[in-house]
């Protein structure tokens, strides 16, 4: 008998563990009985909020969701605009299960790979359809939001069908293919170095200028002095020649033997120097004579 006390307490506790399952914050709970969802009195999806929950053992199965706002970023995808332009695009989305039997069912029971596969494609088919109707321009420039909220919008209501909300929807980035970044920026850089060629052109042509006006200034202005130097050693020149002539009115004599001497000192001022005259001639008058006239 205390054996069979012993099984049927066994049972009674496995029973009681398999009838209870906890829900823990952040989390919803579904009802599976014989592959078909729950439902509550009113004919909804019966859904359990946290807390510890029972079931019937070995019949009802209980599947565990987040319930949480979920972020799917993934690769960034190609797009086409209504110029036939491709844009490589990167954004996100925030989302949530709204309708957990729903999105039990169409996702494989729950699975979110599965989910976020399905739903990536209703976000692109929404971004393909935004994208496709404007250019380039108006896609950076100025309609960056109304983009936003028609894909957000569409993207929604496809959602729907997997029992998935979005709450939001973003572009992080917007670039070009690489081979056309690559033309684009070899097209810039030559439109660059044609506008660079032409300041350098009229940089030179201004440096012509400004080095011949310079040059016409520097020679006017040697010119000038040029003329002021030979102005005043005339003036000098005509000077010395009055002193010279006052001198020699004065004295004649004594002016000739001052003159004379000068001429002896700037003939001989070096050893090497050599004169070749005759003896009698009159330079060495005053060597001979010292009171020579």
């Amino acid at each position: 008998m205390k054996r069979f006390g012993l099984i049927a307490i066994g049972l009674v506790a496995l029973f009681a563990y398999s009838s209870l399952y906890v829900v823990f914050e952040g989390q919803r709970a579904i009802k599976v009985r014989f592959a078909a969802v729950l439902k509550d009195d009113g004919g909804t999806t019966a859904v359990f909020e946290p807390g510890l929950r029972f079931k019937v053992p070995f019949i009802d199965k209980v599947r565990i969701l987040d319930a949480r706002i979920q972020t799917l970023d993934g690769e960034p995808d190609r797009f086409v605009t209504s110029e036939k332009k491709d844009l490589i695009v990167d954004s996100y989305v925030k989302w949530r299960i709204k309708d957990f039997a729903t999105y039990y069912l169409r996702t494989g029971g729950g699975n979110k790979l599965n989910a976020e596969n399905l739903l990536k494609q209703k976000v692109s088919d929404g971004l393909r359809n935004s994208f496709g109707t404007r250019t380039i321009s108006e896609i950076v420039s100025g309609e960056r939001t109304e983009l936003m909220s028609e894909a957000l919008k569409e993207a929604a209501l496809k959602a729907e069908d997997i029992g998935i909300e979005l709450v939001d929807m973003r572009v992080k980035q917007i670039e070009l293919p690489q081979a056309v970044r690559s033309s684009i920026y070899q097209r810039m850089r030559a439109e660059r170095l044609a506008v660079a060629k032409e300041h350098r052109s009229k940089g030179k042509e201004q440096s012509e200028i400004i080095r011949a006006d310079i040059d016409a200034k520097v020679a006017i202005m040697l010119a000038d002095a040029d003329s002021q130097a030979r102005i005043t050693r005339g003036d000098g020149d005509a000077q010395a020649a009055k002193i010279y002539a006052d001198a020699y009115g004065q004295d004649p004599e004594f002016f000739s033997f001052l003159r004379s001497m000068d001429a002896y000192k700037k003939s001989f001022n070096a050893s090497s120097d050599m004169m070749v005259v005759k003896p009698d001639n009159d330079f060495f008058k005053y060597m001979k004579n010292p009171s020579a006239k």
